[in-house]
């Protein structure tokens, strides 16, 4: 079945991405250690909270700022995200090139900020990616769970089977192939340019590097 588009995950496939700096930037912003951060938002299921949507950006920063007793904002929390993250510009040669060949999105367990404020964040990819991040966020389910693929690929029109879903995780690429996509767990470029050329997408860079 030929393939119309690539469904991305980003964290750790597109960017390399720490909880440890995202922390620590925003506990140095606020003044706040990272430790202190990390139980506010993280050890505390606020971060899960987003992730599934029952909680919008505005909402995390207000509680943070109730939490941590003492002011956080949207902005705050777009550029320690920001920080934490570190697009892999080794895969930009194989996204530009899909792009001339195929649709190309982003499905990420992640809230609304990371949709809202992707040009923000990923500037190296956001041509090819801003307006197309599906976050968890939106549908209320995350991966590895069928059911958030089944309503990615509706909500951008595609039938899953002409879908080819990569992830960091063999648990999530597994759940995209459950919803009837192809799925590839991704480890390194060489699999990946493995995965696109059995696909018949990598013709265009068979001599690439």
């Amino acid at each position: 079945m030929p393939i119309d588009l690539v469904l991305f995950d980003l964290d750790d496939v597109l960017v390399d991405y720490s909880h440890g700096v995202r922390c620590r930037t925003l506990g140095e912003r606020i003044g706040r250690d990272a430790d202190a951060v990390r139980a506010a938002l993280f050890d505390s299921g606020l971060e899960t909270e987003a992730d599934l949507g029952r909680i919008d950006p505005e909402g995390v920063a207000r509680v943070l700022s109730e939490t941590l007793a003492t002011p956080v904002t949207v902005d705050d929390c777009v550029l320690a995200r920001a920080a934490a993250m570190t697009p892999r510009l080794a895969l930009g040669e194989i996204v530009d090139a899909l792009a001339a060949r195929c649709r190309l999105a982003i499905l990420t367990n992640n809230g609304l900020l990371v949709r809202e404020h992707f040009a923000t964040l990923c500037p190296p990819f956001a041509r090819h990616f801003d307006g197309n991040v599906h976050c968890s966020a939106m549908y209320g389910v995350a991966k590895p769970d069928p059911a958030v693929f089944a309503h990615c690929a509706e909500a951008l029109g595609v039938a899953p089977s002409r879908v080819l879903f990569i992830d960091d995780k063999a648990v999530n690429a597994a759940g995209a192939v459950r919803a009837g996509m192809s799925g590839h767990h991704y480890q390194h470029i060489a699999g990946l340019r493995s995965a696109l050329a059995a696909h018949h997408l990598l013709e265009s860079m068979s001599h690439g590097s």
